[in-house]
């Protein structure tokens, strides 16, 4: 069996895998793989989020997400500007969809004071001046600095940049196993175009890896005998859109204060850097790691377990799960979507929302000790490795100040 010696190897290409390998690369360093299980990057997660690049509002001070939220968007508006990739600075809006909610505004507004953010707590005359069409009880939050940007521009550029710096990208290529004592990945390699310098393998050799395969990471991580607590438990981002006509209502995003117990942010309406504007997305429960439609997806190894979590999670009911859940199921319909998006926008009608073909699924990491989400990113070392557990949102807006964090601290 032939083998292929690398001093990095990088399981996932998406975007925190992609950042990973150029900052490698800047810092000097040679022989770099990627190892994608796909035949092109952008095909789950990094490719199909709302494209919307996070202030840094809903963090707690002492979290990762905190620390790297703010300093990635710059970074990331930065690296757009540079490369011609579209990016638009458009602000964004934070609701207080009912009575009950409105504390919760000056809630995140201390928030995002004690993370540096800059944001403003306007009255429903500012508000309505901003966005004419939504509504809120007494006060919102404005952040001029939340921007929309081209997510799939951002991979295509980030791919061509560091596959000139010899970064090699071996798509195709699902990790089987590994063995942390020969140092060695094995991967089974799916047909399809292994051109442009890129070769499917069977077994690669490496000084060090980092697992940063999203929806797989856990999995990966247990190859490693790392992370054994925890588990990924999808859930499914469902969006839609705006006709033309009520599109050009809306001028930037509206979102609604979040339920701060669970790491979701809620449907809101986005216009996105291509000025098509979304409404979205759910946080639907899902059976499978690339469950994205009816039963696809859902394989027999992981449908027990999750189902298993689901249902003992809900049983538990830590912080109101049972009710999120609940709620998220009737987005299923129209009728439950609709009244989302009218808490938002009251004059919006079905007529007004259109089908959109965007599905994403969140890699949501659970710990199975104490059956609850995890909030926060996580970061796990291994024998010659670092897994990159929960890169959920804010995980693309964060990448390029995730992946120097990640590398000082390897």
């Amino acid at each position: 069996m032939t083998q292929t010696n690398f001093d990095f190897i990088i399981i996932g290409g998406g975007i925190v895998g992609l950042t990973l390998a150029r900052e490698l690369s800047v810092r000097g360093n040679k022989k770099i793989a990627i190892l994608e299980k796909e035949e092109k990057l952008g095909v789950h997660s990094s490719g199909r989020n709302s494209g919307v690049l996070h202030a840094g509002i809903y963090y707690a001070a002492d979290s990762l997400k905190a620390k790297v939220c703010r300093e990635g968007s710059l970074r990331m508006q930065e690296y757009a500007k540079e490369n011609g990739i579209a990016c638009k600075k458009l602000g964004k809006v934070i609701v207080a969809q009912r009575e009950d909610l409105a504390p919760q505004i000056d809630f995140l507004l201390e928030r995002s004071t004690a993370n540096g953010i800059r944001v403003e707590k306007i009255d429903e005359r500012q508000l309505h001046e901003l966005e004419p069409y939504a509504v809120t009880h007494k006060h919102a939050l404005y952040s001029p600095d939340t921007a929309v940007i081209d997510s799939k521009g951002v991979l295509a550029t980030l791919e061509k940049e560091i596959k000139a710096a010899g970064v090699e990208i071996i798509k195709g290529a699902e990790v089987i196993a590994l063995d942390s004592t020969a140092k060695t990945i094995t991967v089974r390699a799916h047909a399809g175009d292994q051109g442009s310098g890129q070769r499917a393998g069977s077994t690669y050799g490496y000084g060090y890896f980092f697992n940063c395969a999203g929806l797989h990471a856990d999995r990966i991580a247990h190859y490693d005998n790392v992370g054994l607590k925890y588990r990924i438990l999808p859930f499914k981002g469902m969006y839609r859109k705006l006709t033309p006509e009520s599109a050009a209502k809306f001028r930037s995003s509206i979102y609604p204060v979040p339920d701060l117990n669970v790491p979701f942010l809620g449907v809101h309406v986005t216009r996105s850097v291509y000025d098509e504007v979304m409404v979205g997305p759910t946080a639907i429960p899902a059976f499978g790691r690339e469950n994205y439609t009816g039963f696809k997806g859902i394989t027999p190894s992981d449908f027990p377990t999750m189902a298993w979590d689901l249902l003992s999670m809900m049983k538990r009911n830590e912080k109101g799960f049972r009710k999120m859940v609940y709620d998220e199921l009737g987005k299923y319909r129209e009728a439950g979507y609709l009244k989302c998006v009218r808490e938002l926008a009251p004059t919006l009608q079905s007529s007004d929302i259109t089908h959109h073909g965007k599905v994403g699924l969140r890699p949501q990491l659970i710990d199975e000790e104490k059956m609850k989400l995890e909030m926060d990113f996580i970061v796990e070392k291994g024998k010659n490795s670092t897994h990159i557990l929960n890169a959920i949102s804010p995980a693309f807006t964060s990448s390029f100040a995730f992946a120097k964090y990640v590398l000082d601290l390897a």
